[in-house]
């Protein structure tokens, strides 16, 4: 399995604004889609399922939020509020986006398009899964 990491995007200082940016040579995959998660109420969570092959890049663009990451034996959270850094995550790994702060925008690069079979949205189903890998 590939290693779920925060990945430092290029940043260019300027006096009159900052500028990061994302090429393919920056991320392990091909984008292939990209979304925008936003105007989350207070205390509300996203996520919930895991992937069986579309890899992702979360950057939150403002403000900012955790992302709680489960492989089936180790839950780790990593709390992303700077727009040059992106959580690459792999396939086969749970996910939940919780703590948004107000006003936050999130960011996601898909290695794939939208194909609701490829989601695994029930916790015992994804326990299973990753077991008869």
């Amino acid at each position: 399995m590939e290693e779920i990491k925060i990945i430092e995007l290029p940043k260019i200082t300027d006096e009159r604004g900052n500028l990061s940016f994302v090429e393919s040579k920056h991320i392990p995959f091909e984008i292939k889609r990209v979304y925008w998660i936003y105007d989350v109420p207070g205390g509300e969570v996203r996520g919930g399922h895991a992937f069986k092959k579309q890899k992702e890049l979360i950057i939150v663009l403002s403000g900012s939020l955790d992302v709680l990451i489960d492989d089936g034996k180790t839950r780790k959270t990593y709390t992303l509020n700077r727009s040059y850094y992106g959580l690459y995550i792999p396939n086969g790994i749970w996910r939940q986006m919780l703590n948004f702060s107000t006003n936050s925008l999130a960011m996601v690069l898909s290695s794939t398009v939208f194909n609701e079979n490829d989601y695994i949205r029930d916790y015992n189903e994804f326990i299973q899964y990753i077991n008869e890998l």
